[in-house]
């Protein structure tokens, strides 16, 4: 069982960054694949960005590419997605997900583990 627990949202203007963390329980968290995804009002919940358990390698999807980056720490259980060059359209509620994977799934329904969710909020 994997407990996902997301911080590091808030009201930001455009052009301005944000880091958003999921902190994650478990010791074999570094095997999971982690994705991020966000979900506007009115709007289905889409895939943002991804990053596998081995090796790292990331995937953005084309309208963050560019200006958001995803990492991790291992060693904290953690993984980042750095925001940069916001825009309003990327006003939304994001979410962190994981799951035992050797593929980085952008379907919502491939991960098994969600977090809480955290407001992100752009203004013009």
């Amino acid at each position: 069982q994997v407990q996902l627990v997301e911080s590091g949202g808030g009201l930001v203007q455009a052009g301005g960054s944000l880091r958003l963390s999921c902190a994650a329980s478990g010791r074999t968290f570094s095997s999971y694949v982690v994705g991020w995804f966000r979900q506007a009002p009115g709007k289905e919940r889409e895939f943002v960005a991804g990053i596998r358990g081995s090796g790292g390698s990331t995937y953005y999807s084309d309208s963050v590419r560019g200006r958001f980056t995803c990492s991790r720490d291992n060693a904290k259980n953690t993984v980042y997605l750095q925001m940069n060059s916001l825009k309003p359209e990327d006003t939304a509620v994001y979410y962190c997900a994981a799951d035992r994977s050797l593929f980085l799934p952008i379907m919502s329904v491939s991960y098994a583990y969600w977090g809480q969710g955290t407001q992100v909020t752009v203004s013009s």
